[in-house]
């Protein structure tokens, strides 16, 4: 049996933190981000994380650390690489509902500006576009719920996240 979180997955810049903590008080649940976990573990933000251990050693800690989440009754905001840990995405998924926020490779590119600064995982040289494509597949393998989100407002995402959480039957999740 499922846990009654709803867990926000997808690429950098979809919203899955802000768009989560809306979600969070729209059903009258608690909120986590696993990236502030990651953060507050390290001691440090996590694009020096990435600048100082490296890609790998990021992979890994992000693993561990949400390998280890225990919630209930809560949205959990991702990081974009969550999907890339093996523990982690079968904690996530045993959690609760998996919803992945998707977005066109445009929309994203016009949101992430702050590339080195972001926390993003990616290895020299691999562009927003690189990064879209080699995640895309593992977003859709993970999710329970594949939101399509353009442009819209964050009030029009959350509510389409709701609707999508109640048409998959997952009406414990709404209080």
């Amino acid at each position: 049996m499922k846990g009654n979180n709803i867990i926000l997955i997808g690429m950098p810049g979809c919203g899955k933190s802000t768009v989560g903590v809306l979600l969070a008080k729209t059903l009258l649940k608690g909120f986590c981000d696993t990236d502030l976990l990651i953060q507050e573990r390290e001691g440090t933000e996590l694009y020096k994380i990435i600048a100082e251990k490296g890609t790998d050693a990021f992979a890994a800690i992000e693993n561990d650390v949400v390998s280890t989440v225990n919630a209930d009754n809560c949205v959990i905001a991702t990081g974009g690489s969550v999907i890339f840990g093996k523990e982690a995405m079968e904690n996530l998924k045993s959690l609760g509902t998996v919803v992945y926020i998707k977005l066109p490779l445009a929309e994203i590119e016009r949101r992430v500006k702050n590339i080195k600064t972001r926390g993003i995982v990616m290895e020299p040289g691999q562009s927003l576009a690189g990064i879209y494509e080699q995640r895309t597949p593992l977003y859709e393998k993970y999710a329970d719920i594949t939101v399509p989100c353009k442009r819209a407002p964050l009030e029009k995402t959350v509510e389409r996240i709701v609707k999508a959480i109640e048409g998959y039957g997952c009406t414990e999740h709404i209080n």
